[in-house]
């Protein structure tokens, strides 16, 4: 006898590693909305916790964007059996654009690409990472309307 999952279960538990992710996004945009726009100068001078708060916004937007891109959107096409031959990631958003799990396949690239800048540190550019940081908050509530669409569209499909 085989223990394996449905991928209902499996879109399920991801779901619920991303709700995580999403709340402590959401609660630590609201703890720093007040610091922005962020200028170079600010962020030189920012108390160490204020630093520990922006670190957990651009941990919290990275394992959110990192988690829906590289777990949950391929359970999806697997749950409602998109998966056909999309064999590049691309393939893969046009397909979730299409089948309305998410708006737009190039909003998700800009998405990615900021988690990218995320993960680069130029601790001697304040200007830099102020700048990042800036364009950050808008797209993390993009971000997170977008995980509401796609948590929308798996309980659809009986999930979650």
């Amino acid at each position: 006898m085989t223990n394996r999952q449905s991928p209902h279960d499996i879109v399920s538990r991801t779901l619920s590693v991303c709700d995580r992710h999403a709340m402590r996004l959401r609660w630590v945009m609201t703890e720093t909305e007040s610091l922005f726009p962020l200028t170079g100068v600010q962020f030189d001078n920012l108390a160490p916790e204020v630093v520990a708060f922006l670190d957990q916004f651009s941990t919290r937007f990275g394992k959110l964007q990192d988690a829906m891109g590289a777990k949950l959107f391929p359970q999806l096409l697997e749950l409602v059996k998109e998966q056909g031959s999309l064999n590049t990631f691309i393939d893969k958003l046009n397909r979730l654009e299409k089948i309305g799990v998410i708006e737009s396949a190039e909003q998700w690239l800009m998405l990615r690409e900021l988690r990218n800048a995320f993960a680069h540190d130029y601790p001697e550019d304040s200007e830099v990472n102020a700048a990042t940081l800036n364009r950050a908050m808008p797209l993390a509530e993009q971000l997170l309307e977008t995980y509401e669409g796609v948590k929308v569209f798996a309980l659809k499909y009986g999930a979650y």
